[in-house]
């Protein structure tokens, strides 16, 4: 536990030099909702999977501050209680930011323990700009359509063509949603977050979200404290870094995490055949890239698009047979179909699609401030680059619109919060999308808080994934409020579970995305 207790210690280094103020726009005595509060009228949209969802619409302000100005729509979905004992609205989401929660009410309602579930309005939504919600923005449709320049700047004519790109998309967001912009942020999305709490008649709401959720739940938090019942963060930002900092240190994490899957390929390399020995099987997996950046597979996957296939298997490792199969087609049978498909099963600015990212950089561009000068983004990533040359350039290239991005940014939030009910929260060690340091930045920023660990746990959202340990402290918690509390010597961590086992080869091949990976992870937004 050592490691760890240096972490926290780290964390409170860092919690006591913060001296960010909240925005004047984040005053908590800032009007939070239209003086009356809107009723909502729930409809069946169910499923085949999902048959007991229903789904509603709710009008909010385009600006918080202007209760009668322009109005927008939010686009909610739920799952109703069916227990006597009911213990409020559960709110949930997915991360992203840009990602679509109303599939993940569904999905939290069948995978808590059906006692559990019974007994709360599980509520997805689709936060403002995003899927169902309107306006949902689409700033430059095809965006990301392949092949792209290679993510890596090895020339000036790359760079160029790389930047070209990402001011293009910046200025087509700012031309298409000039009144809509400035209000696309996280600050927003939480006034619409108590919009939603009154609109349901509950005093206080329950709150369950995954990565960039985790953010946008603590700033929930740090707004409205007595309006908090429970909150669940799980895969927790580091909110001291965004999201400059933080899409900086993801680099070395997620380069960490493809390193690993290289080490289980080169465990199984009777059924790969790229060899047993990690370097060995690295190596080829970045001559298959300089390979591809030459002549794309299918016309289809270049160089970057070979990065964003691969990169969801730094999220979630159930990923990493379908991922190895395609590679090893590619490189012992000269086979280009499985790589063009897993590129079309696994890539993740697919996730999320043009609305996705548009919703995504929006709200990171107007959140915190990025450098306008290129020269220091350039400097920092070669610098992270000669580390991690996994995603460092494509993960550039995907946040460089904020360095051209039109409206001014706002400050990011001090979470320090000491006045919050036990909040629970969920960090896995090895998570490349939100390395370990946030979890325990968090766990000292929300006072009485209490932190469960996967101990060598590598993915990104990890509750309700079949890892029953973590599960068991999920229900407790919204059973009854109850949190675990480590004793001395664990390094402030106040519980431990292990982690799952890693996957095994597939013993017959899967070409269905459905079969690919947890129904969770299929759900959670990309990129935080």
């Amino acid at each position: 536990m050592n490691q760890r207790a240096a972490v926290l210690c780290a964390a409170a280094v860092v919690v006591a030099g913060t001296v960010t103020a909240v925005p004047a726009a984040a005053d908590p005595s800032h009007p939070a909702s239209p003086a009356r509060a809107a009723k909502l009228s729930w409809k069946s949209c169910g499923t085949t999977d999902q048959p007991k969802l229903q789904c509603a619409s709710l009008k909010v302000p385009l600006d918080h501050a202007q209760p009668g100005g322009k109005q927008i729509t939010l686009a909610l979905s739920r799952v109703p209680h069916t227990a006597k004992t009911y213990q409020g609205p559960l709110l949930v989401n997915p991360g992203g930011p840009g990602g679509s929660g109303l599939r993940l009410a569904g999905f939290v309602a069948s995978a808590l323990p059906k006692a559990v579930a019974a007994q709360y309005d599980v509520i997805g939504f689709d936060p403002r700009g995003v899927g169902k919600s309107t306006p949902a923005l689409n700033c430059k449709p095809g965006h990301f359509t392949p092949v792209r320049p290679d993510s890596v700047p090895s020339t000036e004519a790359i760079e160029q063509a790389n930047l070209k790109r990402a001011r293009s998309f910046a200025e087509a967001c700012g031309k298409k949603y000039a009144s809509v912009l400035p209000y696309i942020d996280t600050l927003s999305a939480v006034r619409d977050m108590d919009a939603i709490r009154a609109a349901v008649g509950a005093r206080q709401l329950n709150y369950f979200g995954y990565s960039y959720g985790t953010y946008l739940g603590a700033v929930y938090a740090k707004l409205y404290p007595q309006r908090v019942r429970r909150l669940v963060l799980d895969s927790i930002v580091d909110p001291t870094g965004v999201w400059y900092e933080d899409n900086l240190t993801q680099d070395l994490a997620f380069n960490d995490r493809h390193r690993a899957l290289m080490a289980w390929i080169a465990k199984y390399d009777k059924t790969y055949k790229l060899g047993g020995d990690p370097e060995q099987v690295e190596t080829k997996w970045y001559a298959m890239r300089a390979a591809l950046a030459k002549k794309p597979a299918g016309g289809k996957v270049g160089a970057s698009e070979l990065e964003d296939t691969f990169l969801p298997g730094g999220y979630y490792n159930g990923y990493w047979p379908h991922l190895a199969e395609a590679f090893a087609a590619y490189v012992n049978d000269k086979d280009d179909d499985p790589l063009v498909e897993a590129y079309e099963n696994f890539a993740a600015v697919d996730a999320s699609g043009d609305n996705g990212y548009s919703v995504y950089t929006s709200v990171q561009c107007r959140d915190a401030s990025w450098p306008r000068d290129w020269d220091e983004w350039r400097t920092d990533n070669w610098s992270v680059y000669a580390k991690a040359p996994f995603m460092t350039w494509n993960n550039a290239w995907y946040n460089a619109p904020c360095a051209f991005w039109p409206t001014a940014p706002l400050g990011p939030v001090n979470l320090t919060n000491g006045d919050l009910p036990p909040v629970l929260l969920f960090q896995a060690t090895n998570d490349a999308a939100t390395p370990y340091e946030g979890g325990a930045t968090v766990h000292a920023l929300l006072r009485g808080s209490s932190l469960v660990v996967e101990e060598g746990g590598q993915n990104h959202g990890i509750t309700l994934s079949g890892n029953a340990c973590l599960d068991k402290h999920l229900a407790t918690y919204l059973t009854d409020g109850t949190v675990p509390r480590g004793a001395a010597g664990m390094g402030g961590v106040d519980a431990v579970c292990k982690a799952q086992p890693d996957p095994k080869p597939l013993t017959t091949k899967v070409t269905s995305r459905t079969a690919h990976g947890s129904t969770l992870h299929g759900l959670l937004g990309f990129r935080g």
